[in-house]
């Protein structure tokens, strides 16, 4: 808590560096926060003021007493006193309510909430604890308030600690959450474990993920790839896949289809099977890719044919047709899965819309159920490992459109064909690809096509490489 209310102090001394400082402090250990907070930010000089609901809570209560013995000034919490000392205010430090919050929001709270948004709308700025009040930790809907008041004011700045909930990461909560200040605390490693939500990986944590060549480097070391795809009407969503590989690096990329796949890449080697399953496994041992992606537009046989494909134990990207249940006992540590929400709930027997309200349990749930690494794909995407979660935020709304999943099922197989483990090439995957939509939405807008994002994986992976403090040896 100590550490928490110092860090909360210098953002809001960051933030906001002049006028009085007024703290909300709620109950529970949120409200202890805001206490040490406001302690801290009295050492630095402020004018400071906190409105205080009575707490049971012993750590809270103890920050009170000790705000109380450097001369802070406490007064009642209600609607009334926050409208009445906000519009003096520099900043304000929303310490109510926090993850252990579950609605409906009781009345009183929802006034106090109610003129905390009035006076953030009037230009003064909000800083959260660990979530804006209202909201829930592993939801992202905003929930409405009693009365037709507002579930939450939202915040300018919101200082969470040691994990990311899906509220910052996801829908329109994220929204209400400003700018995400994620700050690790000096606590003992497994309460750590047991309270953390997801990781975060910088640019420069992915850039040292990215793979290197040797000098002697050549095609057949720099990782054979197969793309498994391509049905009759579903031809594109395989040859996208397989752009994707070639502009990831992957040294030679050939396309399995049982039919005709346009040349999108003179690179990009197209054979066509009549019956492909009987080509596909009839390959002797020697004969067989580094990695795989297999079922983009592949069709109703698709679940058979990767079950089969499974027992070369060959690192493999599962993907569209291929995302069936029935495989789930047949996956292992090389599998990358990557559902978008409505193929998770399929697989998870639950809807689209439960996916979308808490993204992070739905993809601890898959991967507990499929094995190896998940990729559940959305704005942004959630990468689920044994032991661990991981999301990039970053990327574009422009690339809500169709083969850009095809398109990142290509780059995860040709970074795992260059020698990447599942997590490390899903967390690299990821991120490059939302970093050369980031690109190509500069020039397309919502306009950008997957072929665009493919086109500006080398100008993205050199981007990533630049966040690396020096070049690594090749």
């Amino acid at each position: 808590m100590e550490e928490a209310g110092r860090a909360v102090a210098d953002a809001a001394q960051d933030l906001a560096p002049q006028g009085p400082a007024l703290l909300l402090a709620g109950g529970g250990a949120n409200g202890g926060d805001a206490f040490v907070a406001a302690r801290h930010l009295l050492t630095l000089g402020r004018e400071v003021l906190v409105l205080a609901l009575p707490s049971r809570h012993p750590l809270t209560r103890l920050n009170r007493r000790r705000w109380r013995a450097v001369g802070g000034v406490t007064r009642p919490l209600s609607a009334s006193a926050v409208s009445h000392r906000a519009p003096g205010a520099g900043v304000i430090v929303d310490g109510l309510l926090g993850t252990g919050f579950g609605p409906p929001l009781r009345p009183a709270l929802a006034g106090v909430i109610g003129a905390l948004g009035a006076a953030r709308s009037h230009g003064t700025p909000v800083v959260a604890i660990d979530l804006p009040s209202g909201l829930e930790e592993t939801s992202a809907l905003v929930p409405d308030g009693p009365d037709g008041l507002p579930g939450t004011a939202g915040a300018d700045l919101t200082v969470t600690f040691m994990g990311l909930k899906a509220a910052l990461l996801f829908g329109a909560a994220a929204a209400q959450a400003g700018r995400v200040q994620l700050i690790p605390l000096r606590v003992p490693g497994d309460w750590v474990q047991a309270q953390a939500v997801a990781e975060q990986p910088t640019d420069a944590h992915v850039a040292a993920l990215l793979p290197v060549r040797r000098a002697d480097a050549h095609k057949g070391t720099a990782g054979r790839v197969w793309i498994v795809g391509g049905h009759p009407g579903t031809v594109g969503a395989a040859g996208m896949a397989g752009v994707g590989a070639l502009r990831a690096g992957a040294g030679l990329v050939t396309l399995h289809s049982a039919a005709d796949v346009p040349l999108l890449m003179p690179e990009l080697m197209i054979h066509r099977h009549a019956d492909l399953r009987a080509a596909l496994l009839g390959t002797p041992e020697s004969g067989r890719p580094d990695a795989l992606a297999v079922g983009m537009g592949l069709g109703p046989d698709a679940a058979a044919l990767a079950r089969e494909l499974l027992r070369w134990q060959r690192p493999t990207v599962l993907d569209a047709d291929a995302l069936q249940i029935e495989l789930a006992g047949h996956g292992h540590a090389a599998c990358i899965w990557t559902p978008h929400p409505g193929e998770a709930a399929r697989l998870l027997g639950t809807s689209t819309q439960d996916v979308t309200r808490d993204p992070l349990s739905a993809a601890r749930a898959l991967q507990q159920r499929l094995s190896g690494v998940v990729v559940l794909k959305g704005g942004p995407s959630v990468v689920a490992y044994p032991g661990g979660l991981s999301v990039s935020r970053g990327g574009h709304p422009g690339m809500a459109s169709g083969g850009m999943g095809d398109t990142l099922s290509g780059i995860l197989a040709a970074l795992l064909g260059q020698g990447l483990s599942a997590r490390d090439a899903a967390v690299t995957g990821v991120r490059l690809h939302a970093r050369a939509g980031e690109r190509a939405a500069q020039v397309h807008g919502y306009g950008l096509s997957a072929s665009d994002v493919a086109q500006e994986l080398g100008g993205a992976w050199q981007d990533l490489s630049a966040a690396l403090p020096a070049h690594r040896p090749g």
